[in-house]
């Protein structure tokens, strides 16, 4: 029996198509691993539910600052974003990206929010949609709201 290597790679494509492909953390910011309980084997983020997480409180200190735990975790399916932490929530807030001098610093920099999750240093208008975690765990905390 003998097959054509062109309908092998036919068939290799149409698997490929055919059978889900895990979803992997790419686009998934989790930041870094300041946190006292980074890499002890369980996510302390509580952006994340599932059996992965530690049994211990979640603090909003741990957001964003797990990453090694949580990723790890994510990638083996063990945890998943809890609903409204994705770019995008419900209330349909484009949250942005990490990529501010001042992101994962634990306040928001966002100058589209107030409240006592905000920074207390002056805001910028370059920092819009630049602190995303941030932003979105104090939101999310209800420590902000967007301004009127």
């Amino acid at each position: 029996m003998s097959i054509s290597i062109k309908k092998l790679s036919a068939c290799m494509v149409a698997l490929s198509i055919a059978v889900p492909q895990p979803t992997f953390a790419q686009s998934v910011n989790f930041g870094d691993d300041r946190s006292q309980f980074a890499r002890d084997g369980e996510c302390d983020d509580k952006r994340f539910s599932g059996p992965g997480m530690t049994d211990t409180p979640l603090l909003d200190s741990d957001v964003g600052h797990d990453a090694t735990d949580c990723r790890a975790a994510y990638n083996q399916g063990r945890i998943q974003l809890r609903s409204g932490s994705s770019r995008r929530n419900s209330s349909g807030i484009i949250w942005g990206n990490d990529s501010g001098a001042w992101a994962n610093d634990g306040e928001c920099d966002d100058m589209r929010f107030v409240g006592p999750g905000m920074t207390s240093t002056p805001l910028l208008e370059s920092d819009v949609k630049k602190d995303a975690t941030d932003c979105r765990s104090a939101y999310e905390a209800g420590r902000l709201q967007l301004r009127s």
